[in-house]
């Protein structure tokens, strides 16, 4: 039990590093989760690039890159303009995801970023939509009713991947 108390009491402050500091607002917590998710899209974008074996998951991942990069600056000017700061990195989720990709290779790899591609596009889809449908302020509501179309088509692209791949995706 001591064990068990000590264990917890140590990995507290590594637990609450990696944490992203709380959000004052939705808003705030949108411009940050889009933030992590963006940084994201990029480094498994250019992991893609790496280890792909199927050109289209390459030439997939080169578009990550390309637009995610550039919403990201994007971003980065408007959440500068209201004082708020975002993460240089992305989420713990989003940090596993590329350690277990990091690891496969040829097809396995293909199937497995491909699964996580459309995960995450279709979560971005809901942050997006949900800050249209509620947010506060009306920048961020502006952002995200300007990058929502381009993320619809890369979920798109990914799930004609899928198909294309024989890719089992979940509610597919």
């Amino acid at each position: 039990m001591r064990f068990l108390i000590a264990a917890a009491l140590l990995s507290a402050p590594l637990l609450a590093a990696s944490l992203p500091a709380a959000a004052a607002t939705p808003d705030e917590h949108f411009y940050r989760s889009l933030a992590e998710a963006g940084i994201a899209e990029v480094g498994l974008g250019k992991l893609a690039q790496e280890k792909g074996a199927d050109q289209a998951v390459k030439d997939f991942g080169a578009m990550m890159v390309k637009d995610h990069s550039a919403a990201n600056d994007k971003l980065q000017a408007l959440a500068s303009s209201k004082n708020v700061s975002l993460p240089n990195h992305p989420s713990v989720g989003a940090e596993a995801t590329k350690a277990k990709l990091e690891v496969l290779k040829g097809n396995t790899f293909d199937k497995s970023y491909i699964k996580s591609q459309v995960t995450a596009h279709e979560q971005a889809v809901a942050l997006l939509q949900k800050e249209i449908a509620s947010g506060q302020d009306a920048d961020a509501k502006a952002f995200a009713q300007q990058v929502l179309p381009t993320i619809r088509a890369h979920l798109q692209a990914i799930r004609s991947l899928a198909a294309q791949e024989n890719v089992k995706v979940a509610g597919r």
